[in-house]
């Protein structure tokens, strides 16, 4: 690459809609299948602390990376009152209780943690002999405060076969673009656990928003301005809920430090040196941990952490986390760089983890969780190919080589987020032949809020004569929300669930698609549709199963228009305040699950 050239990375057109593999459907037509039920064993929502005045627990709570009889608990400390009269002194005790019941009757884990200016006053405690397949609920005390209330659970025992999983996916929540209404129906559904793949944070300036604003001036640098960034996401009350409400297992992308960063290499190495890009990742490493429920081997020595790690539940999966940002080469600028030979986006070491752990988990079911689209995606219709070098389509020889690895694991399943869109997708060993053996499954998630509320019609309009050229994909959507996963010993059930408007806060989510991976069988199906014909009318037509595994089941062309959703600076004014306190509750509003066929846009 010319040094002197700063990288762009192709996103999906502007837009968003539900399309089929074999054609595209009428913009804002809403697809639907089955409702899962909830997780078994969750018999308790998060709730408030004893004592929540001060802004001493602002951020709220959270737990992450659930082992059988392991949990990390996290928090940070903040000033009660801002400002001079608020400064905390070098070190604060903080306690910490861990009950069998959200009433705190029967505590069976407490003990007292340091909270260090050195950390940003952040707690993480690695909580163990815990019982496996438990519900748990903790809290902390400090300065005279108590913080709300948060729920987690354990993994399943080792050598246990666990009836049902349920994960979240989640990616990609740019404050500036939208509220985290999403968050809302994922708590509702109760999952046991929210895989988060990336882009926690976003690195924009301040000036660049269509309905948040983000505090400061211009994009975070040093190690107070990425804590900044953080304590503003933390405010949010939809994120706060869901963290306070299941474990997290989260990892980086790009935005929590650069848009696009590769291993040691700034988006632009002119304006960003090798060293002073060090310097710039080594805050945001720093931040990003001191923000998250991540164990201590996770915490970064640094401009480095080790941040790929596996998690077991069971016999009946095992997580594959994966870092595809600090070991991969410099994106290619050619499509000749993308098929170089060596060229590699997990690098040797982690590459073999991945793969030796894959082939040897003995779990029914392998999860990689991708940061970025690992399945092919041709940009240009017709003839000839056109990629985003910033995903796997720009490291094609190392992705060929792990596909053909795939092919000795058992039921591997790909979890990715990144584009803003979701895309679901067979895996194969040859993209180039549509007659080539499927491999795997991978399903992309859309954002949270990245990319706003989209224009309909126009992303139909682009990306229907393109579906030809990517006959791998079961379906790409651009609305806003999360994919929801059920996994058992003989299948994964996975919902796509979205939100109709993320401008505003009164957003209703629907269950849009329903799709199935089966024990055994390579691939992804999707199990039925559901449209609605108009405002009025009833979304009940049946759904229709797909005869085979690649088999896309039929959509009907029912024509739905809704207008342009691009916010103004005057979007603004609807922003909460980022300095409210502890909240005193951890109700949310629940939002609709009923197919609506034009979703709102109205700011």
């Amino acid at each position: 690459m010319d040094p002197g050239a700063i990288r762009r990375r192709r996103f999906l057109g502007a837009g968003a809609v539900t399309l089929g593999a074999a054609s595209a459907a009428a913009a804002g037509q809403l697809l639907s299948g089955s409702a899962s039920a909830s997780v078994g064993g969750a018999t308790a929502t998060a709730g408030a602390g004893t004592s929540v005045s001060g802004t001493v627990f602002k951020l709220g709570v959270a737990s992450g990376d659930p082992l059988p009889t392991a949990i990390v608990l996290w928090t940070r400390v903040l000033p009660a009152n801002p400002g001079s009269s608020g400064i905390l002194p070098p070190t604060v005790a903080v306690t910490w209780e861990l009950a069998s019941d959200s009433g705190f009757t029967k505590i069976v884990k407490s003990g007292t943690a340091t909270a260090s200016s050195s950390l940003g006053y952040s707690v993480h405690v690695d909580v163990t002999g815990l019982t496996p397949a438990t519900d748990y609920w903790y809290r902390f005390k400090a300065l005279s405060r108590t913080s709300r209330t948060g729920r987690t659970r354990t993994a399943p025992a080792a050598g246990s076969t666990p009836e049902k999983l349920r994960i979240a996916l989640a990616s990609c929540q740019n404050w500036a673009h939208g509220y985290f209404t999403a968050y809302q129906d994922m708590r509702d559904q109760k999952p046991d656990l929210v895989l988060f793949v990336g882009d926690y944070i976003y690195e924009s300036p301040a000036y660049s928003y269509r309905v948040r604003r983000h505090d400061g001036t211009g994009s975070p640098v040093t190690l107070t301005e990425y804590r900044a960034r953080h304590e503003q996401y933390g405010t949010d009350p939809d994120l706060q809920a869901m963290r306070a409400a299941a474990p997290f297992v989260v990892v980086f992308d790009d935005h929590e430090v650069e848009q696009d960063w590769a291993g040691d290499a700034a988006n632009d190495p002119v304006a960003w040196p090798t060293d002073k890009f060090l310097a710039r990742r080594k805050a945001a490493f720093q931040a990003f941990y001191e923000h998250m429920p991540i164990r201590a081997a996770q915490k970064p020595s640094g401009p480095d952490v080790l941040m790929y790690r596996k998690l077991d539940f069971g016999t009946l999966a095992r997580l594959h986390v994966l870092d595809t940002r600090q070991y991969r080469d410099d994106q290619a600028t050619t499509a000749d760089g993308a098929t170089q030979t060596g060229r590699v986006i997990m690098g040797d070491t982690q590459r073999n983890w991945l793969v030796n752990s894959a082939r040897s988990s003995g779990r029914q079911w392998n999860l990689v969780a991708s940061q970025v689209m690992m399945a092919e995606t041709d940009f240009l219709a017709g003839v000839g190919k056109e990629w985003a070098y910033d995903a796997w389509d720009g490291y094609q020889k190392e992705r060929a080589s792990l596909l053909a690895e795939f092919q000795d694991v058992r039921n591997p399943v790909v979890l990715s987020g990144d584009r803003h869109r979701t895309i679901v997708s067979d895996l194969k060993l040859d993209f180039d032949d549509v007659n080539s053996p499927v491999v795997g499954a991978e399903f992309v998630g859309t954002s949270i809020s990245s990319a706003g509320d989209e224009d309909l019609v126009a992303f139909a309009a682009e990306w229907a004569p393109k579906l030809a050229d990517n006959p791998h994909w079961k379906m790409i959507d651009a609305r806003r929300g999360y994919l929801l996963f059920d996994i058992t010993t003989d299948r994964i059930e996975a919902q796509l669930r979205t939100i109709s408007t993320v401008s505003t806060k009164n957003g209703t989510t629907t269950q849009a698609a329903t799709f199935r991976v089966e024990d055994g069988v390579p691939g992804v199906y999707q199990v039925g549709v559901q449209t609605a014909s108009s405002p009025s009318s009833s979304a009940s037509t049946s759904a229709e199963e797909s005869a085979t595994p690649t088999d896309t089941a039929t959509q009907t062309d029912t024509a739905e228009t809704t207008a342009s959703a691009d916010q103004t600076d005057s979007a603004a004014s609807a922003e909460p305040s980022a300095t409210a306190t502890e909240p005193a509750s951890n109700s949310s509003t629940t939002s609709s699950t009923t197919p609506s066929a034009t979703p709102s846009t109205t700011p």
